[in-house]
């Protein structure tokens, strides 16, 4: 970072300054560690020479505890794009206002376990329901690690409960589908012809103040070849309002090659996958009982709320554990 010229490129720049923050956060937990173990060694003591200590020893152990934990999940998080910031995207399925608002409250729970994680959110792209809900969002999540926490969340969610915009009051089961790519940066390249662009501008929409600055310069690009549309109407600006659209297909694009060629390797290799591509990931039952499961784990949760509040924390574990046995295996 003392390098002549190193500040020539700020967004270079400021990609390594998270790297060396990264770095020193891992340090800094180790140093932790040794002094919370210095800290119990000297509870010990105290307590076998009668000292009432059984209480601070008791806490050391939590901090200890939690400390290890974390630093357990990070060495788990060791994919090629695991420590990036993360592009979400969120569409409702087939089912009009109750599959939106399903999709809405999957973007709060999201936004509320970006805010438990310290992590900074932006809302690029809204487009709110006619009645209640969303019918797309695309969110930008910044923060260390975000990618690797947040590609569990990659798939379809189902919802199960009674229906308040149904007036019979009858159960009613709903789908989402979640979108989770790496923001990838720009060493990575991703060939993207003018020819193969199809770009519109139009007046933003959505919730106003809550969710998007309304302009006229919202930006919607499609990919032809692949059909793939990107849009964002965050900025004020059109020409940045491109520059972000622009930023959302290359991850997209980089997303569907990996999948490809993880598509081409398993057939090479003769395997089947145990949840498709974009397939049902997680259940959420909210009546007649009250059950949260990861169908590909068989992690579970009865206190849905807590869920839904942004507590996420158990079925990413859960995944990546998993992820690390079939690694292992």
């Amino acid at each position: 970072m003392s390098a002549p010229g190193f500040w020539d490129k700020p967004e270079t720049a400021q990609e390594v300054g998270r790297k060396r923050a990264r770095v020193e956060k891992r340090i800094a937990s180790g140093e932790e560690i040794l002094n919370k173990d210095s800290e119990l060694d000297v509870l010990l003591e105290l307590q076998r020479e009668g000292e009432p200590v059984d209480a601070e020893i008791d806490e050391v152990m939590g901090q200890l505890e939690a400390e290890i934990t974390a630093i357990e999940m990070t060495m788990k998080l060791s994919g090629e794009h695991d420590e990036r910031d993360v592009i979400l995207a969120i569409h409702p399925g087939a089912g009009g206002t109750e599959s939106q608002d399903w999709a809405e409250m999957l973007l709060r729970m999201y936004l509320r376990y970006a805010e438990r994680k310290g992590w900074a959110t932006e809302i690029v792209d809204y487009q709110a329901g006619e009645e209640a809900g969303l019918k797309s969002a695309t969110v930008m999540v910044r923060g260390d690690y975000a990618y690797g926490y947040m590609k569990s969340e990659h798939g379809v969610h189902r919802l199960v409960r009674i229906s308040p915009f149904d007036a019979a009051k009858r159960r009613h089961t709903s789908f989402a589908s979640v979108y989770v790519y790496p923001d990838i940066d720009e060493e990575i390249e991703i060939e993207i012809n003018d020819k193969d662009l199809r770009v519109d501008t139009y007046r933003s929409s959505g919730a106003g103040g809550q969710h998007v600055n309304v302009t006229d310069s919202a930006v919607r690009i499609t990919h032809l070849p692949t059909g793939i549309v990107v849009t964002c109407q965050n900025e004020r600006s059109q020409h940045k309002n491109r520059d972000v659209a622009m930023k959302l297909l290359r991850s997209k694009l980089y997303q569907l090659e990996v999948e490809k060629r993880q598509e081409d390797q398993e057939k090479l290799e003769g395997e089947k996958k145990d949840i498709a591509f974009g397939s049902q990931i997680r259940s959420y039952v909210m009546q007649p009982y009250q059950m949260i499961k990861d169908l590909r784990t068989g992690y579970e949760v009865g206190d849905v709320q807590r869920v839904m509040d942004g507590d996420l924390d158990g079925f990413v574990e859960a995944y990546l554990a998993a992820g690390a046995r079939k690694t292992a295996d």
